[in-house]
């Protein structure tokens, strides 16, 4: 075998680590793009009973952008096994105990009917901000596009981006708003 074609055969078969950031995120539509690179399903080599996923990396988790009233609506159940033991959370207040469940719910959710679904969730590593710890931030070799652009704000442009800013008309300088 040449060895070119070696180290193509290593890196199909070797575990990737991919960093996702979550910034203004809807993580519904983050947890298929997470999910796709969790199972393997990017690789030459996927097949379902297959362990053949990567690392996936998820950072800024406690700032995503549930779409619409999704924050006071959504409803997470969960049984602690024993009798009276559902509890139904809403998303807002689940957000507030632990910034990184709704994220890990939505990859959790999006790989449904998954037979390696337990396997694949232990190498998904989130954090609620963007400190990531050495080790791990030794091992990132890939960054994953986001599912839509982050808007910049108003007050992130510089003066003079602002001012070469084409305009429609100028004003006359008796102009008065009323």
């Amino acid at each position: 075998m040449a060895t070119l074609k070696r180290a193509q055969q290593w890196a199909t078969f070797g575990r990737t680590w991919h960093l996702y950031d979550c910034l203004w995120q809807n993580p519904f539509q983050s947890g298929k793009i997470i999910s796709t690179h969790l199972k393997g399903l990017h690789k030459p080599i996927y097949h379902p009973l297959a362990d053949c996923g990567d690392h996936v990396v998820v950072i800024n988790t406690s700032k995503i952008a549930l779409p619409g009233d999704e924050w006071t609506k959504r409803v997470y159940f969960h049984h602690t096994g024993y009798a009276g033991g559902a509890t139904w959370t809403l998303a807002h207040e689940l957000h507030e105990k632990d910034k990184t469940k709704i994220m890990w719910y939505a990859v959790y959710t999006s790989m449904k009917g998954n037979l390696q679904r337990r396997h694949a969730m232990t190498r998904l590593h989130l954090f609620p901000d963007a400190i990531i710890p050495p080790e791990i931030q030794a091992n990132i070799s890939n960054q994953l596009k986001q599912g839509r652009p982050v808007p910049t704000r108003i007050d992130e442009y510089d003066v003079e981006t602002i001012k070469n800013f084409p305009k429609i008309m100028d004003y006359p300088k008796d102009y008065v708003v009323k």
